[in-house]
């Protein structure tokens, strides 16, 4: 511990500084690190596919697993089956209610205020959500294909908005130490930057690091469950909780040899329990990052990248000698005689082997073609084993990492300029495949015309000015795959259903099967008429009749909420508020940025951005929203917040000359061309 910090604590019990706003609000006061704090720390590691495991049972009850197809989509092509002796009706929509409340967002509602009751169906369909929306971008391009003559590396995370900002600009110096970039609160080091010698960017890759298991509960004894031929105790624990103006509650807490108990059915005798890498040794989210951030050279790098546990990582390397690099790192467990896709018995027959070895996932050095990206995709290599590995099959939708490659491979040099560029585009790959698909529709309704026009007419650029933007993001986003689910689905399937992916209903609609009748493609014209007049209609109540004052931006935009400003008073709340700021981007342009449809505020997207000019190291840019202070009430709290949704960047100065000569003049933001 800091012993400034920790004086500082000290003054403010004793009365000697003032309370900082954020306790004063809560009503509680500072206080040191212990290491219990770190380890309960595990909301930024970002979870997996149990709640998809969950959903997918729940339709294979509804409808048969053919139906869930359109929920999510599967990749590389595979087709999973009801595990042996999983009846996938038995699995409850409440099943993950403590997990809902393990990883959701720390929230807070005022005072005699009722807090929102937990609705597993949303969560079921948000976390579904998250896997298209949620992700990030890399790249990583060799010395032959750029105007500097030396790599450029890029990095932007995607992750969910909030104030004070996720992560925190820092350049760390000690002895044999010099590395700058960004890390997250709790995580010692740095988890995206360079040391001046190597630079390193991360995105996920989607190994399924989760598994639901179901238990037969012993008839006589509710705390044994079935294993192989006998009852198998569960291990307890009685733990103390203190409970703020109540007295404290001892509760329970069971756990079979797979993990934590979940949920438990004691009238159908079953429980209910997850297996997580997250509960092995070496698993702590992002700390693998404090042996990489010092490596030298690849060999290094690869050697620290063996070891990473979570969460599952695309890492892009860069070196000054000139290299670049991809490697994935994770902990993937090998699932013998399943694929992880369902819930599975957990009376034996259904257990991991082991782990993949670092080795065993995919890794590339000096890639041929000059460059490598990813941005969450399914970007296994052709040849993997597959049906041996089944390293994971739900992945981002492909649009993001669709326009990065066209971009990188369309061009001979590329620039910083053109990473920066890249990094803010705001194009929609799925918009160009969905306007195609409306060529051919004709109609005299003159309303709906109008609506074809201005998306046939559309540059397919989600700008915050663009009137098509919010035409098409209103239709694809809450419009088109309700539509089609209700062609193609019964009613109480397409209930169980949720929300669709945006991936599985364009490739349905640009190949429609049998599920729409014996003419597809007639039905199809009839879903994108119907859901595009409704999204008309949508558009019209939200800005108006007149279609040249519409704008994305209008409805699409940033807002950053303290956690505690329920608690605050109205003055204090609009103190620790951010924005709104209208922005252009969408969860499926490089320039992500996910939103919510209750009111297309964005939840996620890249808070932080940087362009390594690698060897150069000076010439770097970056860029943080919506600011390096946790203090509401300092300059410095917002201020990066109207340069990032502009797509500007600040600096990134490394040597102690170019630090130097930044305190002394003032600080040049670099615009985008």
């Amino acid at each position: 511990m800091h012993d400034g910090f920790a004086s500082s604590i000290d003054e403010v019990h004793s009365g000697r500084r003032p309370t900082p706003i954020e306790f004063r609000v809560a009503g509680t006061m500072p206080d040191r690190w212990t290491p219990e704090d770190v380890v309960r720390i595990r909301s930024h590691g970002l979870t997996r596919n149990v709640a998809s495991e969950v959903s997918r049972a729940r339709v294979a009850c509804a409808g048969g697993l053919e139906a869930d197809r359109f929920r999510r989509k599967i990749e590389p092509d595979w087709t999973t089956r009801i595990p042996e002796g999983l009846d996938p009706c038995s699995v409850p929509s409440e099943v993950l209610r403590d997990y809902q409340l393990a990883t959701r967002t720390v929230t807070f509602t005022k005072p005699g205020q009722q807090r929102t009751s937990l609705d597993p169906d949303k969560f079921l369909a948000e976390a579904g959500d998250r896997v298209s929306t949620i992700g990030s971008n890399n790249w990583t391009i060799a010395p032959s294909r750029t105007t500097t003559g030396r790599p450029i590396l890029a990095n932007d995370p995607h992750r969910a908005h909030g104030v004070p900002s996720l992560r925190y600009i820092v350049h760390l110096n000690a002895p044999d130490l010099s590395v700058i970039g960004a890390g997250e609160p709790a995580l010692p080091g740095i988890s995206i930057g360079h040391n001046g010698q190597i630079a390193f960017g991360l995105t996920i890759f989607a190994i399924d690091q989760e598994d639901l298991f179901v238990y037969e509960i012993n008839p006589t004894n509710p705390n044994q469950y079935r294993y192989r031929d006998g009852w198998e105790d569960m291990r307890r624990i009685r733990e103390t909780i203190e409970v703020k103006g109540e007295a404290p509650r001892e509760v329970e807490l069971r756990f079979t040899r797979h993990g934590p108990i979940l949920h438990a059915d004691n009238a159908q005798r079953r429980a209910f329990a997850m297996r997580s890498v997250w509960f092995e040794p070496g698993t702590s989210a992002y700390f693998n990052s404090a042996e990489y951030m010092t490596a030298k050279d690849w060999n290094g790098f690869k050697k620290a990248m063996a070891n990473w546990g979570a969460p599952s990582e695309n890492q892009v390397y860069a070196d000054a000698s000139g290299n670049i690099g991809w490697i994935v790192g994770g902990r993937a467990p090998l699932r013998p005689n399943w694929d992880g896709l369902m819930p599975v018995p957990g009376d034996g027959r259904y257990e991991w082997s082991g782990f993949l070895k670092g080795e065993e996932l995919p890794q590339l050095y000096n890639p041929e073609a000059g460059w490598f990206a990813t941005a969450n995709e399914m970007n296994l290599p052709a040849g993997y084993p597959v049906a041996e590995r089944k390293v994971g099959f739900e992945w981002s939708d492909p649009s993001r990492i669709t326009r990065i490659k066209e971009v990188l491979a369309s061009q001979d040099k590329i620039s910083l300029a053109d990473a920066m560029a890249l990094q803010t585009d705001d194009y929609t790959v799925n918009g160009r495949r969905l306007i195609k698909l409306l060529e051919p529709v004709k109609t005299d309704d003159p309303t709906l015309n109008e609506g074809l026009r201005l998306l046939k007419d559309w540059d397919l650029r989600t700008s915050a000015d663009s009137p098509a933007a919010a035409l098409f993001e209103v239709w694809m986003t809450k419009h088109l795959g309700r539509a089609l689910v209700a062609k193609a689905l019964p009613e109480k399937v397409g209930a169980v259903l949720g929300t669709s992916d945006i991936a599985a209903v364009v490739d349905y609609l640009e190949n429609p099967g049998s599920a729409l009748g014996p003419d597809p493609v007639v039905v199809r014209q009839a879903i994108l008429i119907e859901s595009l007049n409704s999204a008309i209609n949508e558009v019209r109540q939200l800005l108006g009749p007149d279609v040249s004052t519409w704008a994305w931006g209008k409805l699409h935009h940033a807002q950053f909420e303290h956690a505690l400003a329920p608690l605050a008073d109205d003055p204090t709340r609009a103190q620790m508020t951010v924005g709104r700021l209208a922005m252009g981007g969408s969860a499926f342009s490089p320039r992500a940025a996910s939103y919510r449809l209750s009111d297309f505020r964005i939840t996620s997207g890249a808070s932080f951005r940087m362009v390594l000019d690698v060897g150069n190291w000076d010439e770097s840019v970056v860029i943080n929203t919506p600011g390096q202070s946790g203090n509401p009430f300092s300059a410095h709290y917002r201020d990066l917040a109207p340069i990032w949704a502009a797509g500007e960047y600040v600096p990134l100065v490394y040597s102690r000359e170019a630090v130097e000569r930044a305190a002394r003049d003032a600080i040049t933001f670099v615009p985008i061309p």
